[in-house]
């Protein structure tokens, strides 16, 4: 996850310099990871369950470090594209999410689910602040090769570091289609997919256009990015531990939930009105971290209160799709957003979703639902 992170808060700026660039193009190459981990994230947790977690990982693992090497070498944004497709086809999310499951006991096992959720955030984090500095002095080629090198490191520790997994035990194959389908169509978390699906749109349209906002508009350079991301991040704290007390002190968590998509739209509609003063945006960006950072960690918490446990597996396929999907079209139509009406389109755009997300959260009552079943 840190290496995909890696390359959103630098990739929009060295893809202007290759001789093919286009909007569209940088669009598509900035999400095309979000695709091919949509359409085999599920394939790839199935397989895992027939043929062993760690032949599994260690393919996908493979496949990563692959396009990790035709993104170093690639000298056009229709090889980044690739690249990044091939990044992302070593869809082993929850392969490793289950063979974490295999390992531990029910007693610890939320506690390690925490840890490596903390893991993923820790990374996006680390990633915002080392990207910049990574960009300025090896370039985007080299922060391949550290993907790269970062891909072969996981592999020697599924081999070397981590326990051998209990022996497959079989399952019932034939009942996961039906439950595929009914987790699919269940009312209750339906806006649980549409949101996470906004949220990434959203997220990876915003790393489309920011670096663009800070290097042109504000006139920064690229290697000092990383202090406008990490004070940003840290102060955006200040509001996100606000909305999760709020959440779970005041028995509002439906209102302060669909709040939160509220702030979302505002602060991407801050965006598209002025991103030429420097404070504007610093705010603007703090709103959104804020509420990203709190969206990303109360929708999964919703999603496993809803899904019972039978099926909460299936479910948490589905929802990591619809995260990938909306990071992949946050790319592509990001940059045709871009290419036709400039960065403000973008920040237009991403309101707009947000907006509608809003909407379908308020209107379908999940957080109301969700909320009754748990208690």
């Amino acid at each position: 996850m840190l290496g995909l992170f890696l390359l959103l808060p630098v990739l929009a700026l060295y893809a202007r310099e290759m001789p093919d660039y286009s909007p569209e193009l940088l669009g598509l190459a900035m999400g095309a990871y979000g695709l091919t981990q949509a359409v085999l994230q599920i394939p790839f947790g199935r397989w895992s369950d027939r043929y062993g977690r760690k032949p599994i990982i260690a393919i996908g693992l493979l496949l990563y470090a692959a396009g990790s090497l035709i993104g170093m070498l690639a000298h056009s944004l229709a090889a980044l594209f690739v690249a990044r497709l091939v990044q992302g086809s070593g869809a082993v999310s929850a392969s490793v999410t289950a063979l974490l499951a295999d390992l531990t006991r029910a007693e610890v096992r939320t506690r390690a689910m925490a840890v490596v959720g903390i893991s993923i955030g820790l990374s996006f984090v680390v990633a915002l602040v080392l990207a910049p500095v990574l960009d300025a002095a090896i370039g985007v080629p080299g922060i391949f090769v550290v993907m790269l090198a970062m891909a072969l490191a996981g592999l020697a520790l599924l081999y070397v570091a981590v326990p051998a997994e209990p022996a497959r035990t079989g399952g019932a194959e034939g009942r996961e289609l039906s439950a595929m389908a009914d987790i699919l169509v269940r009312p209750v978390l339906r806006p649980l997919y549409a949101g996470v699906f906004a949220l990434h749109f959203i997220m990876t349209a915003t790393f489309l256009s920011v670096p663009q906002v800070l290097a042109t508009d504000l006139g920064m350079p690229t290697g000092s990015h990383w202090k406008v991301y990490l004070g940003v991040f840290v102060v955006s704290i200040a509001g996100t531990v606000p909305l999760i007390l709020a959440t779970e002190r005041t028995g509002r968590g439906r209102l302060v939930f669909v709040l939160a998509i509220v702030l979302v739209a505002c602060a991407q509609a801050l965006l598209g009105l002025d991103h030429a003063h420097l404070w504007r945006v610093l705010a603007a960006l703090t709103l959104f971290f804020a509420v990203f950072n709190y969206l990303e960690a109360r929708l999964p918490a919703l999603l496993t209160q809803a899904a019972p446990g039978t099926d909460r597996g299936a479910a948490l396929g589905v929802f990591a799709t619809s995260q990938f999907l909306g990071a992949f079209l946050g790319g592509a139509l990001g940059g045709v957003l871009l290419g036709r009406f400039g960065l403000s389109g973008v920040f237009w755009g991403s309101a707009t979703v947000a907006a509608s997300w809003a909407v379908i959260a308020f209107a379908g009552g999940s957080g109301r639902q969700i909320s009754h079943e748990h208690a």
